[in-house]
């Protein structure tokens, strides 16, 4: 799975500080343990699935940074950047995991090291897909909508009626 280097240099500086100046977060082990589980696996599933949808809608193979067509559908109905977001969901869940606070400093600066680089990458896309890359924008937020995300979450886990 390709981690960005923001979220790399991010976990890096996550593990060191936690080596060097440990920081426990506080109350007992077993909820961070199980939402740093939670976390991963949530960011393991989106990244993966939002991958997956890539290859799906470009036909094989494809280079992450080249895309060859706009990709609207999966996790990208719900945010224009389902990667990233999948990213600091693993890098909030390893920090977690192993019980560092630092990881409630690291995840953020790693996101906002790595915002530049998004707004860049949007910009390519504008001006590779134009009209299309802006109704897209003017309808999926960049990252994440809560509320997108539940009416999506609900309208897969409802059972189709008689």
């Amino acid at each position: 799975m390709p981690l960005p280097p923001g979220q790399v240099a991010g976990l890096a500086a996550d593990l060191l500080l936690a080596r060097l100046r440990p920081a426990q977060l506080p109350g007992p082990r077993a909820p961070s343990l199980a939402a740093g589980v939670g976390m991963i696996a949530a960011g393991c599933a989106i990244t993966v699935r939002a991958l997956a949808e890539r290859r799906r809608r470009e036909g094989g193979t494809f280079e992450l940074d080249r895309p060859r067509r706009l990709v609207v559908t999966g996790p990208y109905a719900v945010s224009r950047n389902p990667m990233y977001a999948g990213w600091w969901l693993l890098h909030l869940g390893v920090g977690l995991l192993q019980g560092s606070a630092w990881a409630l400093l690291t995840t953020p600066a790693a996101a906002l090291a790595e915002h530049r680089g998004v707004l860049a990458e949007e910009r390519e896309l504008a001006e590779l897909f134009g009209a299309g890359f802006a109704a897209y924008a003017g309808q999926v937020p960049r990252y994440v909508s809560l509320r997108r995300l539940r009416v999506m979450l609900l309208r897969h886990t409802r059972k189709p009626g008689p």
